[in-house]
């Protein structure tokens, strides 16, 4: 049975988008209601938060420090050391109603970006979804915003490319699917979506990441579990984590071969409609098979 630790009580309302740190041996990751972005050494236990002005979704760290950030409605650039917010571009400012979800960064320096609907009132507090307004983006750079979708998505979560490169991996949460894309990371486009993994019975497909045999690890929100899935889509194992609602997963450590998990614990009943809940940074000593 694979042995999972909790290693920090964040107390997040609503963690997502763990990101390692390789060269500073420490996890970062974001607070979306908290609107906070959070660094963990886990050797010493050292923690570190910035505040942001606004619902904070997903982050990726910069070539030449800081992060790029994705707020509610809005990317920009977070300065380390001054704690200074720096707007780069507003991709959906003729949608006042979506708000950013998860975002990640390809291996040539894009990031990515889904949104969707909001679900959070102003306060934080939970609403419906009740549109399909949301759209994967591409974000260069130089701060131009490319629609990779159009309108067509309810709940953006996972993002993910095979170890060859080659595939994309996004999903939508409340259509219970992770889909593949043909990725040509030279032009940065996606072609030919099909269906990867819809799997019934283990909650819905939230944040993900690839291991180096290209495998893909699904946290499960509602499903208390991470499923690693195969290149062909079928699931190579469950692990089950001590939280009912794991946001995401990246690889940590020393040798990057320990799984860690942003997990949340609910306060009251949670849905992917309904972020009530508080969350803990978890990592597991189980290795990248």
């Amino acid at each position: 049975m694979t042995d999972v630790k909790l290693v920090f009580k964040a107390a997040n309302m609503l963690g997502e988008g763990p990101t390692w740190s390789e060269d500073e041996q420490a996890l970062y990751w974001a607070g979306i209601i908290d609107k906070r972005v959070h660094r963990l050494e886990p050797e010493s236990g050292s923690f570190r938060i910035w505040d942001m002005p606004d619902f904070t979704a997903a982050m990726a760290l910069r070539e030449a420090g800081g992060a790029v950030v994705a707020l509610a409605g809005s990317i920009g650039f977070l300065d380390f050391e001054t704690g200074g917010y720096r707007e780069l571009c507003r991709p959906e400012a003729d949608r006042p109603g979506n708000r950013f979800n998860d975002g990640k960064c390809d291996r040539q320096g894009r990031f990515w970006v889904g949104s969707m609907q909001t679900n959070l009132n102003p306060d934080g507090s939970p609403r419906p979804i009740t549109e399909t307004s949301g759209a994967l983006w591409r974000i260069d750079p130089d701060g131009t915003a490319t629609d990779m979708t159009g309108p067509t998505i309810r709940l953006s979560n996972t993002l993910a490319w095979s170890a060859d490169n080659r595939t994309m991996y996004f999903g939508d949460s409340l259509e219970q699917t992770i889909y593949a894309y043909d990725f040509d990371p030279a032009a940065g486009t996606i072609a030919n979506r099909r269906v990867f993994a819809r799997t019934d019975g283990h909650g819905v497909p939230d944040g993900s990441a690839i291991d180096e045999e290209g495998y893909l690890w699904d946290a499960r929100f509602g499903g208390g579990c991470v499923i690693r899935y195969a290149p062909d889509g079928s699931i190579d194992r469950i692990v089950d984590v001590p939280a009912t609602n794991p946001t995401s997963c990246t690889f940590g450590g020393p040798d990057r071969r320990t799984p860690c998990s942003s997990p949340r614990r609910a306060r009251a009943s949670a849905t992917p409609t309904s972020p009530t809940t508080r969350a803990r940074a978890i990592c597991s000593p189980s290795t990248r098979e």
